[in-house]
């Protein structure tokens, strides 16, 4: 029997699946284990508006998270990184001529 690493093993492809095996949507603990984030980096995203969308469902009006939302999130941050990205990074760029200077005296 082998011993697993709760933190390391908390954003881990294994952890992602065990978690969300049947589930659509996710709470606030959930989502951030999912990310490998804090939960209180969801809060602050949630509250600049920023980060994966969300809503408030049920009586209580808790925080969540739609799975395939989430999945969608990722991706699209994926291809506004320029190291992901081979269309945005500046070193695949061809390179730029300037402007013809002339000097005026």
């Amino acid at each position: 029997m082998s011993v697993v690493d709760p933190i390391s093993s908390i954003g881990s492809p294994e952890f992602r699946h065990r978690s969300t095996v049947g589930r659509a949507f996710l709470g606030v603990q959930d989502t951030a284990a999912y990310l490998g984030i804090s939960p209180k980096t969801l809060y602050v995203w949630r509250h600049r508006r920023q980060g994966p969308p969300s809503f408030r469902m049920g009586a209580r009006g808790r925080v969540t998270y739609r799975v395939d939302a989430l999945d969608a999130w990722i991706r699209a941050q994926e291809q506004a990184d320029s190291r992901s990205n081979l269309d945005l990074n500046p070193v695949s760029a061809a390179p730029q001529r300037r402007a013809a200077y002339s000097a005026t005296v």
